[in-house]
């Protein structure tokens, strides 16, 4: 695990990096600014990327140096320890938010950056008549982090309509995986350890645009129905179980509403957990724990976080 704790080896750090066009270092960036909800410490170090050759090249240095790192997107569906991260967080941008929208015979595809987000992705698609990403409006993360652990919603996810994927692997090699090759499961692509997700293809259909726009918007009524809203959160904070919900486990173990410190169990949906002002990522934590002992206890069923923690946590193993 790479940690900057002497000056001397922090300046070599940044002017190795400085080298690469199309890098933005920055030492000791506090995360809660890149997360959707609003918490997080700093980074011993964070890194855009603007570039695939930018994107090679740090890959390279941090293989070679044995550096450990984190790809952050928007920042959904994962809690920063107040602690901070140490090693390198990476977060894609520039390049990595480009979509390039083909028709070539009866094919409608888009090749669209790892850095994109899926919500816009959803609306463009609706916007130019090209259906099958409906399912996936307000899923609140990035194109890769919703490949990484195939984001699904309302009866569909991510592995129907992906087609291919572009990636380099943890020394910074291109890679590229077909759907073919591909294996899906409930919130998992299975993709090697280290992959990095740099472009993802997806096959859609040509259908009326006003038909498409009417079911995105059907969708956000259904969820803004159901779902909080007004107060950060990280979406889904437990995998729902087989043939059950956590949010109605959470809510039946009568856990709506409770709070720890400014973090609250939403009293609308029980598997989100929203900040209320202020909220550390401990907070969060430990109501998810206790979430997860209270819905153990009274049905005899085990949550498991959807949500990835990262970063120094002060009662449990740093991952």
């Amino acid at each position: 695990m790479f940690a900057m704790r002497r000056e001397s080896d922090e300046t070599a750090w940044v002017q190795d990096l400085q080298l690469i066009s199309g890098l933005t270092v920055k030492i000791s960036e506090p995360l809660a600014r890149y997360t959707s909800m609003k918490i997080g410490g700093p980074a011993d170090c964070f890194i855009e990327v603007e570039t695939e050759n930018a994107l090679a090249q740090l890959l390279s240095i941090l293989s070679r140096q044995d550096t450990a790192f984190d790809i952050l997107g928007n920042g959904s569906n994962v809690l920063i320890s107040d602690l901070g991260v140490q090693g390198a967080v990476v977060h894609l941008s520039g390049d990595f938010k480009l979509a390039d929208w083909r028709e070539e015979a009866n094919n409608l595809w888009v090749e669209v950056g790892a850095a994109y987000a899926v919500t816009q992705l959803v609306r463009q698609a609706a916007r130019r008549g090209y259906s099958g990403l409906e399912f996936a409006e307000g899923i609140p993360g990035t194109m890769g982090g919703a490949l990484v652990m195939n984001a699904g919603a309302y009866g569909s996810e991510f592995e129907k309509v992906v087609d291919r994927v572009d990636g380099m692997t943890r020394d910074g090699s291109p890679i590229q995986f077909t759907r073919k090759t591909m294996t899906f499961t409930y919130r998992d692509s299975h993709l090697p350890s280290g992959t990095v997700v740099t472009r993802v293809r997806i096959t859609l259909h040509r259908d009326e645009s006003s038909r498409v726009s009417s079911k995105v918007r059907e969708l956000v009524t259904k969820r803004k129905s159901s779902q909080p809203s007004g107060h950060p959160n990280s979406g889904s904070m437990f995998r729902n179980p087989p043939g059950d919900y956590a949010g109605r486990l959470i809510e039946a173990a009568g856990l709506n509403g409770k709070q720890i410190g400014q973090a609250q169990i939403s009293a609308k949906h029980g598997n989100f957990i929203v900040n209320l002002g202020g909220a550390k990522a401990e907070d969060v934590r430990q109501l998810m724990e206790r979430a997860r002992a209270e819905v153990e206890a009274q049905f005899g069923i085990e949550l498991v976080p959807e949500v990835r923690m990262f970063g120094k946590w002060p009662s449990v193993k740093a991952e």
